[in-house]
This record gives structure tokens, sequence and C-alpha cells, in this order.
């Protein structure tokens, strides 16, 4: 994936979010399915942006943005914002 392609995948990713709280909001979607849907989202979300971060990174650096890869979720879910 390239940079365009996970930009959009992360805006994909933001717009299922707001989907899914307006279907809790209408009563469309019960809260606990909301959020384990939530939370497999912010994780591919975490994911996303760390890849992202990585190829701009190694761009900057003078290095192939390509060697770049998707960390597993493990690895991305403890970092701190």
């Amino acid at each position: 994936m390239d940079n365009e392609e996970i930009e959009k995948r992360i805006q994909a990713l933001v717009e299922q979010e707001h989907e899914l709280r307006a279907q809790l909001q209408d009563s469309e979607l019960a809260p606990e399915e909301e959020r384990a849907q939530l939370a497999a989202l912010e994780t591919s979300l975490d994911q996303c942006w760390d890849l992202l971060r990585r190829r701009r990174a190694r761009l900057d650096a003078g290095q192939n943005p390509d060697e770049a890869s998707v960390r597993p979720a493990s690895e991305v879910e403890d970092y701190l914002q």
C-alpha cells in the first residue's frame, strides 16, 4: 500500500466509525455490538496510522518507504498518542 491508499483506508475507517455511532444513536445497533465493532475499527486505524508514519519517516530519511509493513495489533495498541 502506498501513502495515498493508506490515507483512503483511514478515511473509510473513520466513515465506518461515524456510521456505527449513528446506528447506535438511532437504536439500530446494540451497545455491545457497537463496542466490539469500534474496537476492531480502532485497531485497524492504529495500524494504518502507524504504517503511514513509518512510511513517511523512511521517506524523510532517504529510505524506501515500501519496506515498512503493517505491525501486529498487539504492538501498535500499546502506543501512547
